[in-house]
């Protein structure tokens, strides 16, 4: 297998994820409640599959360093497919809050066998086949990737919707039928051994030590891992706050495709993104510069979401749109550098299990970040609780700038060979 050729199954491999879930993100709530749920049962299930995120996170990272990447992402696709069809049975039967909540936190296990794996498969695959190029470009093409596939699926899950809210619950089950085919026929891992032990716990032991020490032990990863609930944690909110927020900033609570444009603007974002990370990040001489400027750049966007409410309608509603589309094109070009820089500093044999970490760290911010900064919207207005999200993500720039100052070769690769003369 060439280098050339891990890059097209990862992307592929991409987009089928991406799309399979992101079917579903235009509706889901509609669907919950259409299968009996309150309003308030409605947001514990999700909750539920948040808990699910955080519970998962690292043992099945330990799956994916001890039995192989590849079977970590086929028993994500299997898991999905399985939760997906059993929500699918739970609305048709109406059923209550507990067995919807018990789907919902497996949902989350499933979405855990992929975190960390994927990517790890990647870097390990490129460095077996010798690859010479910048890892940062291919985490940005998956950036635009995941981005395209995410503005598709929300597009086609909101028209299926149309037909029947469970439609697109259908079609995602036959979308991850096709992910985990893909997985079993094109994963396999390349430069990398499963770890051998002499018994499943004294594996899982072994590897859980290790991750840790290359986790928490490894300075610059601690701090990137330890500013991660500060940018996960806001995501969530303003994410899922910006379609009631823009209904109210235009004033007309009836054109609810407005709220549409919350999804489509994030998924935008990414693709555009994802497109640019090459050359804005030949701007930098370090990687750490180019995330700070993103965090400095995205939670003065935020701010300027969270005063838009003082504004004349429709004025306020357009510069919302467009700051949240800075927001989101800051994140999304950031995101794959960081990715980058983590993945050359975790040694191969830890690097799923560490990555997990990461994503534990990040989704624990999103079980406190969402209800804090929801009571702040309720009890003041939206746009105050995006004024305190904005503050609360500019607290990732001194873990950032921690990693900075270690001045580690990681912080200066992935510039291609010619590079015009750097601005930091």
């Amino acid at each position: 297998m060439t280098s050339r050729r891990v890059q097209r199954t990862y992307l592929t491999l991409i987009l089928l994820q991406t799309l399979s879930i992101s079917l579903i993100w235009g509706i889901n709530t509609l669907f919950l409640l259409d299968g009996g749920l309150s309003l308030t049962e409605a947001f514990i299930v999700n909750a539920g599959f948040s808990a699910g995120m955080v519970i998962f996170e690292v043992p099945t990272g330990v799956v994916a360093d001890a039995a192989g990447r590849r079977i970590s992402f086929i028993l994500g696709g299997v898991t999905l497919l399985l939760t997906t069809l059993a929500y699918y049975w739970l609305w048709s039967i109406q059923a209550g809050l507990l067995p919807w909540t018990v789907v919902s936190i497996l949902i989350g296990l499933g979405f855990t066998f992929f975190s960390g794996a994927t990517e790890a498969w990647l870097v390990d695959a490129l460095k077996a086949t010798g690859f010479k190029g910048a890892i940062d470009d291919v985490f940005g093409r998956s950036q635009t990737v995941m981005g395209a596939a995410t503005l598709l699926g929300l597009l086609t899950g909101g028209f299926l919707a149309q037909i029947s809210l469970g439609v697109p619950y259908l079609v995602r089950s036959g979308i991850l039928l096709a992910v985990i085919g893909a997985g079993y026929l094109t994963m396999h891992d390349i430069g990398f051994e499963p770890k051998k032990a002499p018994s499943l716990i004294s594996g899982i032991r072994s590897i859980v030590r290790d991750s840790l020490t290359h986790g928490f032990g490894n300075p610059a990863v601690r701090k990137f891992m330890l500013g991660a609930p500060f940018s996960v944690g806001v995501f969530f909110w303003i994410y899922y706050a910006f379609q009631p927020y823009v209904l109210e900033l235009f004033e007309r609570e009836d054109l609810v495709f407005l709220a549409g444009l919350a999804a489509a603007v994030f998924a935008l974002a990414q693709i555009v993104g994802g497109a640019l990370v090459r050359r804005v990040r030949t701007l930098f001489r370090r990687r750490t510069s180019f995330i700070a400027g993103a965090v400095v750049a995205g939670s003065l966007g935020l701010a300027g979401v969270g005063l838009a409410e003082l504004l004349p309608v429709p004025i306020g509603f357009w510069v919302a749109v467009a700051l949240f589309g800075v927001v989101s094109l800051s994140e999304g070009m950031s995101t794959p550098v960081r990715q980058a820089y983590m993945s050359e500093v975790i040694p191969s044999e830890q690097r799923a299990t560490v990555l997990s970490f990461d994503s534990l760290l990040g989704n624990s911010g999103g079980l406190v970040g969402q209800p804090l900064l929801g009571r702040v919207a309720d009890v003041y207005s939206l746009g105050i609780g995006y004024l305190v999200s904005a503050a609360l993500y500019l607290m990732r720039l001194p873990f950032v700038l921690g990693v900075r100052r270690l001045d580690l070769e990681a912080d200066r690769s992935g510039l291609p060979p010619v590079q015009p003369r750097g601005i930091m």
